[in-house]
């Protein structure tokens, strides 16, 4: 009896020293770390870059002098003086092309160059000097088709001018860029635009796509107030993905969740992927909360975008086979968590 109850304490006791043993193994990141997705190193990462990164980053103005239009980019470069692939971020209603640096950042950090656009008209001038009451008004009147016009013409604009300074001698971006492999994104009114330029037919029965991107994603993409979106994304023909959440509503414009969720459905099928991330609101893909939010942010949120987005550039940019294989396999899940959903086709 007393070799049972003697053996008993010893089983609970050695138990018990596992179960801490284990505990410290996944605080000191060898079971699982919050800043990576595989305890492996050799196994593929889309969040691993250097410790401590921080990218080089220039400031530049892309003058489209057919428009007489001056266009704000800030480009993030990666490490690597060898051409990187191009990765455009177009930004929402009333932001700036220094917004969301957390992409920017990890995205060089991968060895991405990464060239954040400003699109006048709809960027922070809409509402920076007026008065705190008379912003909103001012938000929503600038959510018209003109700016979207100008939007979509911006993004060919600059693509021509880095193509040019990637070429210029003595220029800070000469040879830095390998203009074959482009990417496009953006958020809200940046996903928007991310739509046209990349193979959807718009309402104004117009293509503005831009043959030269290769693979783009939607950040709260949306689909067309007009017509069904089957016949607005039937010519979408490189790789898409899309981000949304189950509150993903802006307090501008007429995009819901439902016209989010219903691109996905609408794309001709091969290479596109959607992650809904659960009670992720319109702000969960910018760097700071918005007017008007109510839930607390999800820290993981930014890591599975982070995620996903550097697996998708991976993939379809750099066309790394370890990349497509963890995003066509069990690597999303890996990320996401209980209630997010995550599909492709």
């Amino acid at each position: 009896m007393a070799r049972l109850f003697d053996r008993r304490v010893g089983d609970y006791y050695m138990n018990r020293c596992v179960f801490l043993y284990l505990m410290w193994l996944c605080a000191a990141g060898v079971v699982f770390s919050a800043g990576a997705v595989s305890a492996d190193p050799n196994a593929y990462d889309p969040l691993k870059i250097p410790e401590g990164w921080n990218p080089r980053t220039v400031d530049l103005t892309v003058n489209d002098a057919q428009r007489q239009r001056p266009i704000p980019v800030w480009v993030y470069l990666p490490s690597n003086p060898k051409p990187a692939a191009v990765v455009l971020f177009s930004h929402g209603l009333g932001g700036a092309c220094e917004n969301n640096p957390y992409l920017g950042k990890h995205w060089a950090g991968r060895g991405y160059a990464a060239v954040f656009v400003q699109h006048p008209g709809s960027d922070t001038s809409v509402w920076q000097d007026k008065p705190p009451q008379e912003r909103m008004a001012a938000m929503k009147k600038a959510a018209n088709g003109q700016n979207f016009l100008l939007r979509v013409k911006d993004i060919p604009a600059v693509l021509d001018q880095i193509e040019q300074w990637n070429k210029t001698e003595g220029h800070m971006l000469q040879g830095r860029l390998d203009m074959s492999r482009v990417g496009m994104s953006g958020h809200s009114f940046g996903a928007v635009t991310t739509q046209a330029v990349s193979g959807q037919l718009t309402g104004l029965r117009q293509m503005f796509t831009d043959e030269r991107i290769k693979a783009a994603v939607a950040f709260s993409p949306s689909s067309p107030k007009r017509g069904k979106p089957e016949k607005a994304f039937a010519k979408v023909s490189i790789p898409w993905m899309l981000m949304t959440g189950t509150k993903d509503v802006s307090m501008i414009g007429e995009a819901d969740v439902k016209s989010r969720l219903a691109v996905f459905p609408a794309l001709p099928p091969g290479q596109k992927y959607e992650v809904v991330l659960y009670n992720a609101e319109h702000s969960a893909f910018s760097d700071r909360p918005l007017p008007g939010d109510t839930e607390q942010r999800n820290p993981n949120h930014h890591r599975v975008i982070l995620a996903l987005s550097t697996a998708f550039w991976d993939a379809y940019l750099n066309h790394d086979a370890a990349a497509k294989t963890w995003l066509n396999g069990n690597g999303p899940q890996s990320i996401l968590q209980t209630n997010d959903r995550w599909q492709k086709k």
